[in-house]
């Protein structure tokens, strides 16, 4: 809690504390006093910013504070003042002067306080022992949320959107199941649906250079043995990754018995915000 400028830091700081897996919350110190003071229980600790330390709307809550018996951390620039002599903890964040020329305007000091706040932040993140994974469902919308969050089988495609032909396709049908699919590929699959190769756009200009003849060349003379796949319960940063490494654009998505169960491509995972 805080008031003025030092009330907009406190919100800064129990947001911070918030994401970073400390549940917490800004109480306006004016506010207390006519019922958000409700908002405080047992269960709780209370961070009282105040460079003064003297902030009446502070001071005025301190005995209801202290009758709750929750611990009182008070942030101020004055070891001696009010505040800091009724807290449980005081942390110093004075500072020698304002930056402000006139040294009246919170500028310095407030920098302090972000910064003390930040500390105890990443503190009780390690003493908690806050992983990335914790980070990302605390931030389910931002990047780092949809890298660490989003698997492939939430982006890939499934049943009848996947483009499957059998070894012995005629490669005019194969071309026609890689346009109709719209995934700049089809897998080649064997009769329990498991994939022996893939056919790509880059095998499509390997067959024209060869000048094969589309109503009797099979697809398994023209297609890429050995394609690359991931499980659907592999993060969708990894399939992007695989990607990456081996230059494709487009991944066949197999279960436990490497039967195929999707497929998806870059546009995909761009769509769904991974890259």
């Amino acid at each position: 809690m805080g008031m003025g400028k030092s009330g907009h830091i406190a919100g800064k700081i129990a947001a911070t504390l918030a994401s970073t897996g400390t549940p917490a919350f800004f109480v306006h110190a004016a506010e207390a006093s006519h019922g958000d003071i409700g908002m405080i229980t047992r269960d709780d600790a209370v961070l009282a910013l105040s460079n003064s330390g003297e902030t009446g709307e502070i001071l005025t809550i301190v005995p209801v504070i202290k009758r709750l018996a929750v611990p009182l951390v008070a942030m101020t620039g004055n070891p001696e003042s009010s505040l800091a002599r009724v807290a449980d903890v005081h942390l110093d964040i004075g500072v020698p002067e304002e930056a402000c020329p006139l040294n009246l305007a919170p500028t310095a000091s407030t920098t302090a306080a972000v910064g003390v706040g930040d500390a105890l932040a990443v503190a009780l993140l390690k003493a908690r022992g806050f992983t990335e994974e914790d980070f990302a469902r605390s931030h389910p919308a931002g990047a780092l949320g949809r890298r660490l969050l989003l698997h492939v089988k939430d982006v890939m495609r499934t049943g009848d959107q996947i483009p499957t032909v059998g070894a012995g396709t005629l490669l005019g049908e194969g071309l026609l199941e890689v346009t109709r699919k719209g995934l700049g590929m089809t897998a080649v699959l064997d009769p329990d649906g498991r994939a022996l190769g893939v056919f790509t756009d880059g095998d499509l200009r390997r067959v024209v250079d060869r000048a094969a003849n589309l109503h009797t060349t099979r697809m398994e003379d023209v297609m890429t043995r050995h394609a690359k796949t991931v499980p659907a319960n592999s993060l969708a940063a990894e399939a992007m990754h695989l990607m990456e490494q081996f230059r494709i654009t487009a991944l066949l998505v197999v279960d436990a018995e490497q039967r195929v169960v999707g497929a998806l491509n870059v546009h995909d995972l761009m769509r769904a915000g991974v890259v």
